[in-house]
């Protein structure tokens, strides 16, 4: 058969164009991680009652103005929980590359913060105001005027408390898995914690065997954290704020009344620390009309990092710190 020059031609260009389109498909998917602004990480120095505290900032270097974002730990494990570096878990990175500049902070005699002789001492309140350091520093190296700030199962005690004295260095307050009322009457005598294995997995949903529920969290997720704890916490933790956690339930822990910041409070329905009936009893107790409850059923107390909930948990969280009042 005749070869047709004309025909040749338009699929000479066909081909082409087919080509071009891989070839810009191949960048957009292959290209746009290499587009994307490297995330920087440093430590600043900040010290409070001559205990050198660990702050790091964690920021996209992309050359835009960025909302500062505290991430503050629970009450045996520090500021790690917040970067559990696989796929895309890190909660730090994730705000970190959603216009936010993140700062970790460990409170006095946790993580990488420096030691502190009695472990009762940094208690609930002591706590709060190692919070009020790192803020007022992050305002001075930001140069802005009032920052958010996230708190975890303890961290909610100690950021709320902070919160409610210092409302005027606060856009928005998170309040994850708060702890509103005592955990029960025990009593604490050993001012410092043991680590252990076990009591970092119990963080995470547990199987029908007792063990992780590797149905909920990947594998490598609670690899990594654990690991962390036992690198950054090692053997011991300071006591003060379970002490302060293992009260009467009677006994109101988070000043919810006295919060005049938009707040949210995030709780996962399968959380054993929390009841969500008292979030909701303290979410109406917020004087901020702006404030807002989310319940996500399922969720656990690291629904952070469980897979079927960590993306819904963070789209929750940014949709509230971004929203206009």
């Amino acid at each position: 058969m005749p070869i047709n020059k004309n025909e040749l031609t338009m699929e000479q260009v066909r081909k082409a164009l087919s080509g071009f389109s891989v070839c810009l498909l191949l960048f957009l998917l292959c290209g746009s991680s290499a587009l994307a602004a490297e995330i920087f990480r440093e430590t600043v120095p900040l010290e409070r009652n001559r205990v050198l505290l660990h702050l790091e900032r964690y920021v996209e270097k992309d050359g835009k103005r960025k909302q500062p974002l505290l991430l503050v730990h629970g009450v045996t494990y520090s500021s790690h929980e917040f970067d559990v570096d696989y796929k895309d878990y890190s909660l730090a990175r994730y705000f970190a590359g959603h216009g936010f500049e993140v700062w970790l902070l460990d409170i006095a005699g946790f993580g990488n913060s420096g030691s502190i002789g009695d472990g009762f001492r940094p208690d609930s309140d002591y706590a709060a105001e190692d919070i009020a350091a790192a803020v007022r520093c992050i305002m001075r190296r930001s140069r802005v005027s009032f920052v958010d700030v996230l708190g975890w199962s303890w961290g909610t005690v100690t950021s709320g408390r902070f919160a409610a004295r210092h409302p005027e260095m606060v856009r928005r307050l998170v309040l994850y898995a708060p702890i509103v009322a005592g955990l029960g009457e025990q009593p604490v005598a050993e001012p410092f914690h043991t680590n252990t294995w076990m009591h970092a997995a119990e963080d995470f949903q547990t199987a029908p065997d007792g063990g992780i529920d590797f149905r909920i969290v990947e594998r490598p997720v609670a690899d990594t954290f654990l690991s962390n704890a036992w690198r950054n916490d090692k053997t011991s933790s300071p006591n003060g704020g379970r002490r302060d956690l293992l009260v009467s339930p009677d006994t109101r822990l988070i000043p919810t009344a006295d919060i005049k910041v938009p707040t949210l409070i995030i709780v996962g329905s399968k959380d054993p620390y929390v009841s969500p009936a008292l979030c909701e009893e303290a979410y109406k107790t917020l004087p901020d009309r702006n404030s807002r409850l989310e319940i996500i059923e399922g969720g656990g107390h690291a629904m952070l990092m469980e897979r079927p909930y960590y993306r819904k948990f963070r789209a929750k969280v940014r949709a509230f710190l971004s929203s206009v009042n």
